[in-house]
């Protein structure tokens, strides 16, 4: 019996071995990582070039965005010194500046027809640059058959860039279009520092075409500065060269 195990035994380590074809697919692994690592090392370059170039597109156009307006520059490199020699100012700082400017348009018109009033708003948005806020009336007023918190008109503030860009068209462009015009009279400051002045026909805006409006408007344009005199404003605006008369 001992025996006969023992030969089982021997014939089984005797065996020749069989070798194993199942384990030879393994063998694509590498090849198949060393193509991933390929396609991957040319992809990285094209990727790269692509994300450069959309950052060299985008440089420009932030930086476009970032430049000041060129009254605003003027008035920093050439209207802050003249004053600061002018008036005896010690530091940048106390120089009087532009804080604001408001147009205003009021549209009587639109109390029997409110597309008047949508032309108006139209044409603040071309001249200003900047949507309106349409103003209501404060009162009940029978004679003028308006009732209270009826739209009547329209108005928009500008601040900063847009400011100094309006300014820019309004001194270089639209003043110079006025009919018959002689010159901006200096008494309509209020006393402290800000300035007023009336438009009677909003074409002079080089924005507006003549061919598109539906009525002549006029509106009111206000400047508010920080000087705290007269003297100080004018020579403010004097300095962006604003018309006034000698």
């Amino acid at each position: 019996m001992a025996k006969a195990k023992e030969d089982t035994v021997k014939a089984k380590a005797d065996k020749p071995k069989v070798k194993d074809d199942t384990a030879k697919p393994k063998k694509a692994a590498p090849a198949k990582a060393a193509a991933a690592k390929a396609v991957t090392e040319k992809a990285a370059p094209a990727k790269a070039a692509s994300a450069k170039a959309a950052s060299e597109k985008a440089a420009p156009a932030k930086a476009a965005s970032v430049q000041p307006a060129r009254l605003q520059q003027h008035f920093r490199e050439a209207v802050v010194p003249a004053l600061m020699k002018q008036f005896g100012f010690k530091t940048a700082m106390q120089v009087p500046r532009i804080d604001k400017i408001v147009l205003n348009m009021g549209v009587g018109e639109a109390v029997n027809d409110k597309k008047i009033l949508d032309n108006a708003v139209g044409d603040m948005t071309r001249i200003a640059g900047q949507k309106p806020v349409v103003t209501k009336a404060k009162k009940s007023i029978a004679g003028f058959k308006i009732r209270k918190d009826y739209p009547i008109g329209c108005m928009v503030t500008l601040r900063r860039g847009r400011m100094y860009e309006f300014l820019d068209r309004l001194v270089s462009v639209a003043i110079p279009r006025i009919r018959d015009f002689r010159g901006i009279a200096a008494r309509s400051f209020d006393g402290r520092g800000n300035f007023n002045l009336g438009v009677k026909e909003q074409i002079i805006s080089p924005e507006i075409e003549y061919d598109k409006i539906d009525a002549l408007r006029g509106l009111n344009i206000t400047i508010t500065t920080t000087a705290k005199t007269d003297e100080e404003a004018r020579a403010l605006l004097a300095a962006f060269k604003f018309p006034f008369k000698n």
